[in-house]
């Protein structure tokens, strides 16, 4: 497997972080339905995450499958390495 520059494993991990938090925030909003200071919290993590995904892909490729990332004209999906191989 080729070397990866340190930025992908520090977008990878701001991925992991921000989806965990809504990973909680989904848990908590189950419970807490009208609390809207967690929903403002969820809205904000899910555009963050967005973004994140975004800039992971523009420089690293594809990290969602399912018509989750577009692909380019190589259809590149697999050629890095999978997130939990690193």
């Amino acid at each position: 497997m080729k070397e990866l520059p340190q930025e992908y494993y520090q977008l990878l991990e701001e991925i992991q972080a921000a989806d965990f938090v809504l990973v909680e925030l989904s848990l908590y909003l189950d419970t807490h339905p009208n609390d809207i200071e967690a929903i403002q919290q969820f809205n904000q993590y899910a555009q963050y995450s967005k973004q994140l995904k975004q800039m992971f892909e523009s420089k690293f490729g594809a990290l969602q499958q399912f018509g989750n990332s577009f692909s380019d004209a190589n259809w590149s999906w697999g050629t890095m390495p999978w997130p939990w191989q690193v």
